[in-house]
């Protein structure tokens, strides 16, 4: 795979990248982001948009992760960018198929992606609050009622002592009354 990760360098104009099995893999930085899909798609011959989303990476922002494969050359590029204000240019016009990918990640994540032709909510009900694959989304569901279904192996048939319940990872400490 060196030739097409040094090929991915060469086009994206990058002096780093890493591989993946058939994939090159490669951060951009994200005024660049349209540019680099674009030179994927027209340069690399990536003529196949797979999936975009995002990772909540914290305090450092958003990485912004896009699949595009090339058919033919059976090879891709990971394009990658971490955003610091969590708006990066949308690029639907490139892939008509991002359009639900970028609707998705701003649904979910909060991250805007300008020059998008329409970002209306896709999964969640409209009266919903917040982005709940962000860290810092509390799970209200978890604190309200136990989750429903057994948590660990065997627990359910009365062999099995229950554990003390815990408060989910990320809720704060105040958030709910104990004693309630």
């Amino acid at each position: 795979m060196t030739g097409w990760d040094e090929q991915v360098r060469a086009a994206l104009v990058v002096e780093e990248s890493g591989t993946d099995g058939a994939r090159a893999v490669v951060d951009i930085d994200p005024q660049y982001w349209h540019r680099a899909v674009r030179t994927c798609r027209d340069v690399l011959g990536c003529d196949f948009f797979d999936w975009l989303s995002a990772v909540d990476e914290g305090p450092e922002g958003f990485r912004i992760v896009a699949h595009l494969w090339s058919v033919a050359g059976r090879r891709g590029v990971l394009l990658r960018t971490l955003l610091a204000d969590a708006s990066v240019d949308s690029v639907t016009d490139l892939y008509p198929g991002a359009d639900w990918h970028e609707r998705e990640t701003h649904e979910m994540f909060g991250v805007d992606f300008p020059g998008h032709p329409g970002l209306k909510p896709l999964l969640l009900a409209p009266e919903f609050e917040g982005h709940p694959l962000r860290k810092d989304f509390v799970l209200a569901s978890r604190v309200v009622k136990p989750w429903p279904g057994a948590k660990e192996p065997g627990e359910g048939h009365g062999t099995v002592r229950k554990r003390a319940p815990k408060r989910p990872p990320g809720v704060p400490e105040d958030w709910i009354d104990d004693a309630a």
